[in-house]
């Protein structure tokens, strides 16, 4: 995969300047591609601090698909939309997204390589196409990218905010404030590696929250991203004493009712089309094991005539 970095830019850091093109990777996993001699700067290797200046041609070496035993599929895909850019996909609840060391099969990433073949390489053989995330437990819309121009768009999109998401959620407890917007860095959880918090260290993080529907001991919300934060609607929920229900990694409290995971949906995402420049809407309908939870609580999905 090939950068070509824009004519007369500022000075930039080499590890910089990629961390930005490619939203979905940390520095340090940048920095480490980069002292593995996998980035090359005009055909050489240079270090992370290497300064850009503009005009560099930027070679990011893939690991070659056959040594990765990653395989193509055929498990249920929900497709919202296609074209020869990107595929939008409404995700299901308990699928994880991409393989890692201990799963590597049944996958989101497994589904697509039998479905479309053609992703992006940006993110090398294990993450082929994918331009952002959501957790295993988390269901609801998301867009690939099938090439790396796509990507980069639809990663930049959602860097500088021109790429939007909504999500739906049914919370612990009642709100009293109808909206709001929830702020703190987010970071590993210093006594548990696999918790996310909000830490002095951590990344800047912003969620916006509406209350859709209060009952007698829950919540129904919409949360709106200003920022892409591993966890982040868990964490900022968790942090204003409103834990996701069914959240059993951010909350003890019980869950009365018959959904495996957190009460967390992925309900519409708003972009530019990489190609065209049209601006695209797209929804993914809620799924129905929070619809039965929210008729259980007495709330009607079709508004009355």
């Amino acid at each position: 995969m090939i950068f070509h970095v824009e004519e007369k830019i500022s000075p930039r850091r080499l590890d910089v300047y990629l961390n930005e093109k490619i939203s979905d990777r940390s520095r340090s996993h940048v920095q480490k591609l980069i002292s593995d001699g996998l980035i090359t700067v005009n055909g050489a290797n240079v270090k992370a601090s290497f300064k850009l200046t503009g005009g560099e041609k930027i070679f990011i070496h893939e690991v070659d698909a056959a040594e990765v035993d990653y395989l193509p599929e055929n498990l249920p895909l929900n497709v919202i939309y296609e074209d020869g850019d990107l595929i939008v996909v409404n995700k299901a609840r308990g699928m994880t997204v991409h393989p890692a060391e201990t799963v590597k099969s049944g996958t989101l990433v497994n589904a697509l390589l039998y479905h479309c073949k053609d992703l992006s390489g940006i993110n090398g053989v294990k993450r082929p196409g994918i331009v952002h995330r959501l957790d295993k437990d988390t269901s609801g819309v998301m867009v690939v990218a099938k090439n790396d121009a796509a990507h980069i768009s639809l990663a930049a999109q959602i860097k500088d905010k021109i790429a939007t998401r909504t999500y739906l959620a049914i919370v612990h407890g009642v709100l009293t404030d109808n909206a709001g917007i929830i702020t703190g860095a987010i970071g590993r959880d210093k006594f548990d590696r696999k918790k996310m918090a909000i830490t002095p260290d951590g990344k800047p993080a912003v969620t916006e929250f509406k209350v859709l529907e209060r009952f007698e001991n829950f919540t129904y919300v919409e949360c709106k991203l200003q920022t892409g934060r591993t966890h982040q609607i868990r964490v900022h929920m968790t942090a204003i004493g409103h834990p996701l229900l069914g959240d059993v990694k951010y909350t003890s409290r019980k869950n009365p009712f018959d959904i495996s995971g957190q009460a967390l949906h992925s309900h519409t995402l708003s972009l530019i089309h990489p190609s065209t420049n049209e601006h695209m809407n797209f929804t993914a309908p809620l799924p129905d094991d929070m619809k039965k939870i929210l008729e259980v609580l007495g709330y009607s999905l079709v508004p009355s005539s």
